[in-house]
């Protein structure tokens, strides 16, 4: 399977998010009542109200900000090299994440990898760029490309071979493929409280980290070669 990609030529990321205040309270009152109109739809029982739920805002481009972005991709000499992007001005931490995309995929044949990506990461991200007043970079932009134009490619989508019926977690394709799961720490739950509670950015770096590696051991074992090392992964640091 993918026999006929190189996978040096893959960017692979990962996204964490956060709702763009604390609070219930602190949200200004004009989004305040759309988010109201947007939780009457997700409210699940008689228990849960706009304020309760308020912490899944993050989901949702129009009331979530991007809080860290990881990406790792493989060197020629199998090493694999990973940055984070992360902090509270995202518009700073997008721009720069932009330039790294267009170093990236400046020359032909590059992808762009993620778990679930077509759904989330990716236009979640091109949302908030265009919400912030920033260029899109190539690679997100796919208004009037073609399917075969597009140069994203998702584990999720991948392991559905065609069937549209089903959602498979990050952790559970991990785990049924003898992946270390990466889940050993927070998921994604616990991002909101640990972002606006806690305040402990890099514990989400550590967790988004480990998930980009596990989309490149997955897309690995996908293609029957063998896994990453501990002992190859380079974390890049500012």
């Amino acid at each position: 399977m993918l026999f006929h990609l190189n996978i040096q030529n893959i960017l692979f990321l990962d996204i964490e998010t956060a709702p763009q205040h604390a609070e219930y309270e602190s949200v200004p009152q004009v989004m305040r009542d759309l988010w109201n109109k947007k939780a009457s739809s997700l409210i699940r029982d008689d228990s849960e109200t706009p304020e309760s739920i308020y912490r899944k805002a993050g989901i949702y481009a129009e009331f979530g900000k991007v809080i860290c972005i990881s990406c790792g991709y493989l060197t020629a000499d199998h090493k694999f090299r990973l940055k984070s992007f992360y902090g509270d001005d995202e518009k700073a931490l997008l721009v720069s994440f932009s330039e790294t995309l267009q170093k990236f995929f400046s020359t032909p044949d590059k992808l762009l990898c993620a778990h679930n990506g077509k759904e989330f990461d990716f236009p979640f991200l091109s949302r908030r760029m265009i919400i912030l007043g920033l260029p899109l970079p190539a690679v997100l932009d796919t208004a009037g490309k073609k399917p075969w134009e597009v140069n994203h490619l998702d584990t999720m989508e991948l392991w559905k071979f065609g069937d549209y019926k089903s959602y498979t977690s990050l952790l559970l394709l991990a785990t049924v493929l003898g992946i270390p799961t990466p889940k050993d720490d927070i998921d994604g739950s616990m991002v909101w409280e640990v972002y606006w509670k806690e305040r402990n950015l890099k514990r989400i770096v550590t967790y988004c980290q480990k998930d980009v590696l596990t989309v490149a051991q997955i897309i690995r074992r996908f293609k029957g070669e063998p896994l990453i090392t501990d002992a190859d992964v380079e974390i890049v640091r500012e």
